[in-house]
């Protein structure tokens, strides 16, 4: 299952994106020269959080949208997350991972089901 995102705010690559494949996210390292990419198996995942499933751009998930990119990027993280909250079948989520790296991203809701199930699986 190869599944492409978009990463709005955080501490990796925007202008590529990320991948999603076999419990493997792929993503790309802010800086240096070139692409950089570090895979990361969902077991490094700390916390994973879906701000938005909303079908419909709300003016409530918005301004929640804008809040959680400020905390992860500051104000132009508030802007792109505010802008993008709540878009019909994308989910907009929050990850960390154990080494304190994070992003907000936006998905598909399917792919985001199985990318977040083996963390709610170890969650419990």
């Amino acid at each position: 299952m190869l599944g492409k995102f978009k990463i709005i705010a955080g501490d990796f690559r925007k202008d590529i994106g990320g991948q999603f494949v076999a419990n493997t996210l792929i993503l790309h390292k802010i800086g240096g020269w070139g692409v950089h990419s570090e895979n990361y198996d969902v077991s490094q995942i700390e916390e994973i959080e879906a701000v938005s499933q909303d079908n419909e751009r709300k003016t409530g998930s918005t301004i929640g949208w804008g809040v959680a990119g400020a905390l992860v990027a500051g104000p132009l993280g508030a802007l792109a997350a505010g802008y993008v909250g709540g878009k019909k079948d994308e989910v907009t989520f929050i990850c960390r991972f154990f080494d304190g790296e994070e992003f907000v991203s936006i998905m598909k809701k399917g792919l985001y089901a199985k990318l977040s199930t083996p963390f709610l699986l170890k969650k419990s």
